[in-house]
């Protein structure tokens, strides 16, 4: 009795989901793993797996159920293998590097062809490694999914009563946070050499109190707002980078000790940026009110982009509120930043501290701009104006500092920033002398709204923690101590 033919496995209905599942799935994997911090929300998850996986198997179904009527044998055949590789790797470019890119676009249709035609015999082995790919993707990202589960959040945990503190003064409160702003005393100082800074002379003549040699606890966007909002010292939660941890956005934006506090005292909130870089991962808004909508922010990127005027929405936020609450803005300003974050991208750092000073510039404005505004508006504000870290002048790229050292000014120029506050005239402050770094700024601010000296006995160690991995055993230091001297003790087992 005769059989019939086998038919070849690039023909069969079940290859062409096979075919899409294994181009999308290591796709996803590898972002994830790579990533987990920015893309742990059920929406991305949806995302994903619909663009990743769904997309590619409505297209990859629909190729093979046309080739195989309206396109000979001897073409079709290239049809699958040729979708699979071009899906793979433009996948992986858009994991790598958001966005479409021609010409690396072209290049990857090229390289697809190329494979298709020449290795379409073996693509079943294709597929078979995409798929040892995917498991080994899952094997890494397990690990990096239960370490955020399981963390164990009781580090946020107050000394004391803090959160259930009753304000005596409860003034509109203005946060304004310009990025990588350095403070006046050490601009004058070390790599910057500003003799004549503007601002000093604008902050005096708008009664803004100037605090010299403040500083972050920690060098980075993320790990500084995370101590500074949860007023506690995280120690990088473990991390092994400087500018990434866990939960860090969720802490920040979601709920965190500084908002328990204010909220307990009728504050209504509003989140405003510039950028969506905090949002990125889509976590749970703690604020009242926020200038961007989860529908603005691509689920694949690095929040970076365009700026937005933040003089519009402030201005309608102020219209808007609640007369008979109090109220609480958070302004995050990115400017003036700091240097190139690589080695690939740095100019340099002559050139790296040109930058930064035509960016201060920038800042500047803004920062006139807003406090104008703001003070027109609600004379009596208490405004605060610092930076979450330095700008890292002096140094090449900012990753230059995994690797140690003991100059006192390139330290200084990771960690400095500025705080200057409008105090209102209700309020003249019992212990601003104390302010020297940012995980204890809400602390002493909430010390002077309630009037309560007891808040001040549980401050948190004024020290400047980094993450070092060249010149020095991997681990955490302390860069600098609560008197500021420069020092360098592991802060981990070795």
């Amino acid at each position: 009795m005769a059989h019939a033919p086998k038919q070849a496995w690039h023909r069969k209905p079940q290859t062409a989901v096979l075919a899409a599942v294994a181009a999308g799935l290591y796709p996803i994997f590898f972002y994830f793993s790579s990533n987990w911090a920015l893309v742990n929300s059920w929406e991305h998850f949806g995302y994903f797996l619909g663009m990743f996986i769904g997309v590619p198997l409505l297209v990859f179904s629909l190729a093979h159920w046309a080739t195989h009527r309206w396109i000979s044998p001897k073409w079709a055949r290239y049809v699958l293998p040729f979708l699979n590789i071009f899906v793979f790797l433009f996948l992986l470019k858009i994991c790598l590097h958001a966005g479409i890119h021609k010409k690396l676009t072209l290049g990857i249709l090229l390289l697809a062809a190329l494979i298709a035609y020449f290795l379409h015999s073996h693509f079943k082995k294709i597929v078979g490694i995409q798929l040892l790919l995917a498991g080994i993707g899952l094997f890494t990202l397990v690990p990096e999914m239960l370490k955020h589960r399981n963390f164990d959040m009781a580090w946020l945990e107050q000394p004391d009563a803090i959160e259930q503190t009753t304000f005596k003064h409860t003034p509109n409160i203005y946060y304004i946070q310009p990025d990588g702003y350095v403070n006046p005393s050490e601009l004058r100082r070390g790599y910057y050499e500003i003799e004549d800074f503007e601002m000093t002379t604008y902050f005096d003549s708008k009664g803004f109190q100037n605090y010299p040699n403040f500083r972050s606890n920690y060098p980075s966007t993320l790990t500084s707002n995370t101590s500074l909002f949860s007023m506690k010292h995280h120690y990088y939660n473990g991390s092994e980078t400087f500018n990434e941890g866990v939960h860090l956005r969720d802490i920040i934006v979601s709920e965190n000790p500084v908002l328990k506090t204010l909220k307990y005292n009728g504050y209504e909130t509003h989140l405003l940026l510039e950028r969506p870089y905090l949002l990125l991962n889509r976590p749970d808004l703690g604020y009242d009110h926020c200038n961007f909508n989860y529908s603005d922010i691509a689920y694949i990127g690095t929040g970076l982009g365009k700026r937005r005027d933040l003089s519009l929405p402030l201005v309608q936020m102020m219209a808007e509120k609640e007369d008979d609450r109090p109220q609480f803005y958070f302004i995050e300003l990115f400017d003036p930043s700091h240097i190139a974050t690589s080695e690939s991208v740095s100019q340099g750092v002559a050139q790296e501290k040109e930058k930064w000073l035509q960016q201060l510039q920038t800042a500047n404005g803004k920062l006139k701009k807003i406090t104008t505004l703001i003070l027109e508006k609600d004379p009596q504000a208490l405004i605060i104006i610092s930076g979450d870290h330095g700008g890292f002048v002096g140094m090449n790229y900012t990753q230059e500092i995994y690797t140690k050292t003991q100059d006192r000014d390139r330290i200084y120029s990771m960690f400095s920033t500025i705080l200057a506050i409008h105090w209102p005239e209700t309020i003249q402050p019992q212990w601003d002398q104390e302010f020297r770094s940012s995980v204890n700024l809400f602390r002493i601010l909430f010390a002077e709204l309630s009037e309560s000296q007891q808040l001040i006995q549980n401050l948190q160690p004024d020290n400047s923690y980094v993450i070092l991995k060249k010149g020095a055993p991997q681990g955490i230091y302390t860069y600098i101590d609560g008197d500021g001297a420069i020092i360098s003790e592991p802060m981990t087992p070795q």
